[in-house]
């Protein structure tokens, strides 16, 4: 049969990212009516419990099954391949998870505030975290080749594209003329503000602890990477 080699994880792999998708947005989209029915802390917590066990299950299913499908291309042997698609997924956080969110705010520490930036990593592209996901996908595409990752990364850009229009739409809502103003000062791809003269690029305000803070995380999670692919499949799914 033509299409023997597309397995059911696939299919299951876009409904989990499609259910992770809905469920994140959708709080997402909820979070003025839900703050002030709950209070902000008590909805950030909410919404934690919703979105880290799901990313857990996407994660740990798609370690497992990575593999599953039609191998379109083999790159591995490649002498520097290793090395391009680490320094690839290492950029990738950086965009993934810039340090313009409070930390005490994500853990409900501080009361936890929707912020207007327009500092650091917001100067090379305003949605930062769509761009660490398309490289990081663009990494592992180079890296594993198989269907199975065509269809994760298709459904992990597909859901950070919507995520661009429905951050701006949020951010207009909230902040108006001054979300406006800032979006003409920004873009959403990367850098190209700053080579259209609308933005300037200032490299000290990339010289704060978050930031090394993100070094030190990709750090250990190189360390760590063997741990959680076999720790990963060791569960029976």
């Amino acid at each position: 049969m033509v299409f023997d080699w597309l397995d059911l994880s696939h299919f299951i792999m876009f409904g989990l990212l499609l259910g992770f998708a809905v469920a994140h947005s959708g709080l997402a989209a909820l979070r003025p009516r839900g703050e002030k029915l709950m209070g902000a802390r008590l909805y950030r917590v909410l919404f934690a419990l919703v979105s880290i066990p799901s990313a857990g299950v996407l994660i740990v299913f798609f370690i497992q099954h990575r593999y599953d499908g039609l191998r379109l291309w083999n790159l591995q042997g490649i002498p520097g391949m290793e090395s391009t698609v680490w320094i690839l997924s290492a950029v990738s956080f950086l965009f993934l998870y810039p340090a313009t969110f409070n930390l005490l705010e994500i853990a409900a520490i501080q009361k936890p505030q929707v912020h207007l930036y327009e500092t650091g990593i917001i100067r090379i592209t305003r949605h930062p975290q769509m761009v660490g996901q398309v490289i990081w996908c663009l990494a592992h595409l180079l890296w594993i080749g198989t269907s199975f990752m065509v269809v994760t990364s298709a459904g992990l850009i597909l859901h950070h594209l919507f995520a661009v229009w429905h951050g701006d739409r949020r951010w207009r809502a909230r902040y108006g003329e001054s979300f406006e103003i800032l979006k003409s000062r920004t873009s959403v791809i990367p850098f190209l503000a700053i080579l259209q003269g609308r933005q300037t690029l200032e490299w000290k305000e990339f010289l704060r602890p978050a930031y090394l803070g993100i070094a030190l995380f990709i750090l250990l999670f190189w360390w760590a990477h063997p741990i959680i692919i076999r720790a990963s499949g060791s569960i029976g799914w």
